[in-house]
């Protein structure tokens, strides 16, 4: 228990250290780039400076054509200040959600491997069970105090487990079917034992809980993944 406790929480650290460390590049990759960006784009004042230039330079353009076609230059010039502006802005909102929505990612991601990481220490390592109680008549067992609903038939197949473990023995499918039916194990098939298996992780409901609660070993039978004595039965 301790040696899993400190794994998780060396992964944990891992993790977190990963995440800083992302989050931190992603950050000062976006804001290279932004500065790069923002430093290569044109000066919105750019156009109504050589407009500018061009009513400075022709004092000879006095028709009245020539006054109107700068007009048209200058208000160009606003115009084209105006949208160079407004793409500042635009880019700078995408940067903003670029750099939200990688960050984003990258949490997600070590989240993701590190509950990989745990999910596996715990397929390796088992349930760490502090109590187990098999109340007969509620139909009800207690694990590490919740609570599960058994049928009749879940309750009779899990006590029978529960009595093998304290025995220290290891079950086939067909002992446990002859134990609940009341028959000899050699006239009884593998398969019922199995059955009954399944439908008692079926009635757990929970995959990781029902999976790594009740094992079965290759070639010798099932048993309770936990320690004889947290079991209780009344």
């Amino acid at each position: 228990m301790r040696g899993l406790t400190s794994t998780a929480a060396d992964a944990r650290r891992s993790g977190n250290r990963v995440v800083v460390l992302g989050v931190v590049a992603i950050v000062a990759i976006l804001t290279i780039a932004a500065v790069f960006l923002f430093l290569n784009l044109p000066d919105a004042n750019a156009f109504n400076a050589r407009v500018e230039r061009i009513f400075v330079e022709n004092d000879a353009l006095t028709a009245r054509t020539d006054i109107k076609l700068l007009e048209i230059l200058a208000l160009s010039g606003t115009a084209f200040s105006e949208t160079l502006t407004s793409y500042r802005m635009v880019i700078f909102v995408l940067l903003v959600f670029a750099t939200a929505l990688m960050v984003s990612a990258l949490v997600f991601l070590v989240m993701l491997i590190t509950l990989n990481r745990r999910m596996a220490q715990i397929e390796r390592s088992g349930i760490q069970v502090s109590s187990l109680l098999i109340r007969r008549e509620e139909k009800t067992v207690y694990l590490n105090n919740m609570g599960f609903k058994l049928t009749e038939a879940a309750m009779e197949t899990l006590s029978v487990l529960a009595e093998a473990r304290m025995d220290d023995d290891v079950m086939t499918g067909a002992e446990i079917e002859g134990v609940i039916s009341g028959r000899n194990a050699s006239d009884c098939e593998e398969a019922a034992g199995a059955t009954r298996i399944k439908r008692l992780r079926d009635t757990l409901g929970n995959q990781l809980v029902s999976e790594l609660l009740v094992k079965n070993i290759a070639r010798r039978g099932y048993m309770l993944a936990i320690d004889k004595d947290v079991i209780r039965v009344i």
